[in-house]
């Protein structure tokens, strides 16, 4: 299947539009920070023909598919296998010291969804898998099987915000000493059956909340993004913007954080006059989190969650 047939992107003129006022001047590198399918990347390059593009990713297989759709833009588009946290070493051995745009799209990629032997769906029976990268790290069946209850519990309430962890927990420490847990719709069936007949009726399929906990922590997304957010922002040139799509509201409130932390003033109270060191690096572009259109929702029912904030540089570092 083509990745422009799995891959519609969310958002993506109004991260356009966020990102056009850093991107119009030439020379300008913009990085896609989770290349996925390269749909935000085709739009970036198509849009700002004087920019320069390199695209992060960890999944091999995204790598792949995304440069075969962007090989028309031939070296303006630089592909690098990395995780998001690594961008300051990736651009250190590219010779870039600054860019002026920075794009997230964070989450699960269409084509990781749609593929139903990487385990990350739960509507249909494959291998809990679920690892970003597959050539490394423990599956998602690896840590069912071996984490002591304590972790598994504090994992579906830490990342999948499951009311019901313990009970979840407790039928899967039942379960996996007859058989290890190998496919996901096993586990799907367990957590139906762990769940009172109240929670089944709302928010949608039951075993949402427990296989994005997993994904969360077979691919160590909130520790990544923790370390990921500030580092793009220490990457931003002066007039850079930051353009970041979360999905759940652990992401979105790491993101927040760090813009906040960042569009604050850090002097001590009291102070007559603001030193120059203490005034802030950046320049919120979003009042809170904006949402994207019904229009957009009824298009791409994966935009429902989406949350995008945005910030500009708009000072360096204080020496």
């Amino acid at each position: 299947m083509s990745s422009n047939a799995l891959h519609v992107p969310v958002m993506l003129q109004r991260c356009l539009d966020m990102l056009a006022p850093a991107l119009a001047q030439p020379g300008a590198v913009v990085v896609d920070c989770t290349l996925g399918l390269g749909g935000h990347s085709e739009a970036l390059l198509s849009s700002f023909p004087a920019a320069r593009l390199i695209g992060l990713d960890r999944d091999p297989e995204a790598l792949r598919l995304a440069g075969e759709r962007l090989a028309p833009f031939g070296d303006r588009a630089t592909l690098v296998h990395a995780v998001y946290d690594e961008l300051p070493e990736v651009l250190d051995r590219l010779g870039v010291p600054r860019v002026q745009g920075v794009l997230f799209d964070l989450g699960v990629s269409s084509m990781q969804l749609d593929e139903a032997e990487r385990g990350f769906a739960y509507a249909q029976d494959a291998p809990l898998d679920m690892r970003m990268d597959q050539t490394t790290g423990v599956s998602a069946a690896e840590v069912l099987n071996t984490y002591p209850p304590g972790d598994l519990v504090r994992i579906l309430r830490s990342y999948g915000e499951e009311k019901f962890a313990k009970k979840i927990v407790d039928a899967v420490v039942r379960e996996r000493a007859k058989e290890p847990f190998t496919n996901s719709a096993r586990l799907v069936e367990l957590i139906r059956d762990a769940l009172p007949q109240a929670a089944k009726r709302t928010g949608g399929n039951p075993a949402k909340r427990t296989f994005q906990a997993l994904r969360i922590e077979v691919n160590g997304e909130l520790a990544i993004l923790e370390r990921a957010i500030p580092a793009a922002v220490g990457t931003l040139a002066v007039g850079g913007r930051i353009a970041v799509l979360s999905y759940h509201s652990l992401e979105d409130r790491l993101v927040k954080q760090v813009f906040a932390a960042g569009a604050s003033n850090t002097a001590p109270p009291g102070l007559p006059v603001v030193p120059e060191r203490y005034q802030p690096r950046l320049k919120l572009l979003t009042r809170g989190a904006e949402l994207p259109t019904e229009e957009e929702i009824a298009e791409n029912r994966r935009a429902a969650p989406a949350r995008l904030r945005g910030a500009e540089r708009i000072r360096e570092e204080a020496r």
